[in-house]
């Protein structure tokens, strides 16, 4: 199924719960989604389910679709297909599932330097996305042999919050095709897509950590070796 028919199938097919996802703090269901003779799995967050944090802000579903419009607005196809919607639990996020080999994970992937190009994408994402919670377990290799992050929730705080497992680059040159991707975002308006999903001052942080990728020219070291969420896998 091509990524068109991806999508109208997250907008209009039914979604019947198959089972919840263990481990997630909060409510969040492995779903199929049907239309007629086209089927595929996907994961739904309720909003209801959301467990509220005392340092961010609440709407984590709208995040989720926030991070794929980020993914898309910057070319990079990091995060699978998010849209936000009705489900059997009322309105939340609906990803597409990534079919991929659970036993690896960002930790097992680096020892591969095959993959490091996608690595280094992801982890330029999540610094102009301001990522509070980038575990191991959040970088997913498909079958396809494509690396995607999921569980953005926790992103685009308007206060530098980042929060990752992605250190290894740190003090390298950011490729030059990231930087110009960064410096394409910051030099305009975000996408509509992208700035529905956001507050005015969310928006702004946007771009402003873009530019600041961009001026850096390197991947940041984290002196303080306290930003790494936890658990780490």
């Amino acid at each position: 199924m091509d990524e068109a028919g991806i999508s109208y199938l997250l907008h209009n097919g039914e979604v019947e719960v198959l089972g919840r996802m263990p481990w997630s703090s909060n409510a969040t269901y492995l779903c199929e989604v049907m239309c007629g003779d086209d089927a595929m799995r996907a994961i739904y967050k309720p909003r209801r389910g959301e467990r509220p944090l005392w340092d961010f802000p609440s709407g984590l579903d709208h995040r989720e679709a926030a991070a794929y419009e980020l993914s898309q607005a910057l070319g990079w196809d990091v995060v699978p297909l998010t849209i936000l919607r009705e489900g059997p639990m009322g309105k939340g996020s609906l990803q597409r599932f990534v079919d991929a080999d659970f036993e690896q994970h960002y930790f097992t992937l680096y020892e591969d330097e095959a993959f490091h190009d996608q690595l280094r994408t992801i982890c330029a994402f999540d610094l102009i996305g301001n990522n509070t919670d980038r575990k191991s377990g959040h970088c997913l290799l498909g079958l396809d042999g494509r690396i995607r992050g999921i569980d953005h929730g926790l992103m685009f705080h308007r206060e530098f919050k980042l929060r990752t497992v992605i250190w290894e680059f740190g003090g390298e040159p950011i490729p030059a095709s990231l930087l110009v991707a960064a410096e394409a975002l910051a030099a305009t308006e975000l996408p509509d897509a992208l700035a529905a999903l956001l507050d005015p001052v969310e928006r702004d942080a946007v771009r402003a950590r873009a530019r600041a990728l961009v001026r850096a020219g390197c991947f940041p070291i984290d002196e303080t070796g306290r930003r790494y969420p936890w658990p780490m896998v």
